[in-house]
């Protein structure tokens, strides 16, 4: 079994105890999510550094954790200062990744130059499912080789990530085509004043009409 559909409700119920089995056994996943199509472990070291040797990236370059509610990122250790609360507030679950201190429950591979770990609460409703069942974060990364582009579907995923189907490292979520939908935000919020890394699906000017001297 390599590709699971994950469109519908009974979709996505079926595939929880499958995908389960899977990462318990170190495996790798690639999903939907509401930009692109990801790709993603447990928040475990081996699991983190057999997802870098997929994409074929610098083990030094951390992924970001994907979370099914903010109680989520808290019980992992991060720490959300008062810009963090206010752009959490206004634009999760949703396009926005957070930067934040702490993650003392976190492997260190997973925290930035800038001594934060990058944390969205996903508004993909199966993702948010599905995480929320396995009771912990799940790590993304865009499901592409560096530089290339991102596989909007399962057709590129098989095509990018053969080896990794064959041998049963990687687990497909087939939730259909993806649309040509930019990347999340990026705001730095471990320093004392916000800091914009990546003007994505959510512009500047929307998080500063939305929540003023909190945005970056």
């Amino acid at each position: 079994m390599t590709v699971l559909p994950f469109l519908t409700r009974e979709d996505r119920a079926t595939a929880v105890p499958a995908v389960r089995a899977h990462l318990a056994g170190s495996g790798l996943l690639a999903y939907p999510t509401e930009t692109v199509y990801g790709l993603g472990s447990r928040a475990r070291e081996a699991d983190v550094a057999a997802l870098s040797a997929l994409k074929g990236r610098d083990p030094g370059k951390p992924f970001l954790l994907l979370v099914s509610g903010r109680q989520m990122a808290e019980r992992a250790g991060l720490v959300f200062s008062a810009a963090a609360n206010a752009l959490a507030e206004a634009f999760w679950p949703g396009p926005l990744t957070l930067i934040l201190p702490g993650g003392g429950r976190l492997p260190a591979t997973l925290c930035g130059p800038e001594g934060g770990f990058a944390v969205r609460w996903t508004s993909h409703a199966g993702i948010a499912r599905l995480i929320e069942e396995l009771g912990e974060p799940l790590t993304s990364t865009s499901a592409n080789r560096p530089g290339g582009q991102t596989a909007p579907g399962v057709g590129a995923l098989q095509d990018l990530f053969a080896d990794a189907i064959a041998t049963g490292t990687l687990l497909i979520l087939d939730g259909g085509v993806l649309g040509n939908v930019p990347p999340s935000t990026i705001v730095d919020c471990t320093g004392r004043q916000p800091r914009l890394v990546r003007e994505g699906a959510l512009p500047r000017a929307e998080l500063q009409g939305r929540v003023g001297r909190f945005a970056p």
